[in-house]
């Protein structure tokens, strides 16, 4: 009896595994739950965390970039005011563009292309969560409806951009370069450096083009609303 006894305890204090092939118990399967549960936290507060960054990001440096250039963006809206024809026109250029999560909002932007003024009067859609600083570029209902379904289901999931991968390269002439390939590679591989160096090259390209327009007067003014190439489709 006291052998028996024994043996009872000891099973008490160290219980068997399940032998294999027999269903786990409710033990185990309280395990298993919340090992899942928090594989899939981690995913969430990892995706969550990037998300973060990236937004404020968007409020600090736009809210800036709106302040250092209000100055400059008043007197321009104040001279296309003045300005016939442009003055019956309306100031202001107002366009459908589809964004995150395929939510349609009205774009804003000044009537001008000088000194690339047309995008920094977009900042306000920034700071708003209507555009982020980086990002694909901003379509139109027509254009996102002829988008295949993967480039139209990684379009609703990332806001479209002031500027982008696609802005930034898509004048080197090169295959690889083309405006829709450089969009899903941003998609695929966007992150904080990526966009600050697509923010440092969207600043260095208009200082250069401006020192080459103070050397050789009389060029035009191109904006970056004009990257895309000739036959450009959005199609995948």
């Amino acid at each position: 009896m006291r052998n028996a006894k024994q043996t009872a305890a000891r099973r008490k204090r160290h219980p068997a595994a399940p032998a294999e092939g027999r269903p786990a118990g409710p033990a185990a399967v309280r395990v298993t739950g919340v090992t899942l549960a928090t594989v899939a936290a981690e995913r969430v507060t990892g995706v969550l965390a990037a998300m973060t960054v990236k937004r404020t990001l968007d409020l600090l440096l736009g809210s800036a970039l709106m302040l250092l250039t209000a100055p400059a963006l008043t007197l321009a809206a104040l001279a296309l005011t003045l300005r016939p024809p442009r003055g019956r026109e309306g100031v202001l250029r107002r366009e459908t563009r589809v964004g995150l999560g395929g939510r349609s909002f009205e774009l804003r932007s000044l009537r001008t292309r000088r000194f690339r003024l047309d995008l920094l009067s977009r900042l306000p859609h920034v700071v708003r969560g209507e555009l982020s600083l980086v990002g694909p570029a901003p379509l139109t209902p027509d254009e996102t409806a002829r988008l295949g379904p993967a480039a139209g289901r990684w379009r609703q999931d990332l806001r479209p951009g002031l500027t982008g991968l696609a802005q930034v390269r898509a004048r080197s002439g090169m295959p690889w370069d083309e405006p829709a390939l450089l969009d899903a590679h941003y998609a695929e591989h966007h992150g904080t450096g990526l966009d600050l160096a697509i923010l440092a090259q969207s600043v260095r390209i208009p200082l250069r083009a401006a020192v080459r327009g103070l050397r050789r007067p009389g060029k035009a003014h191109l904006s970056d609303t004009d990257h895309r190439l000739p036959n450009y489709s959005v199609a995948e």
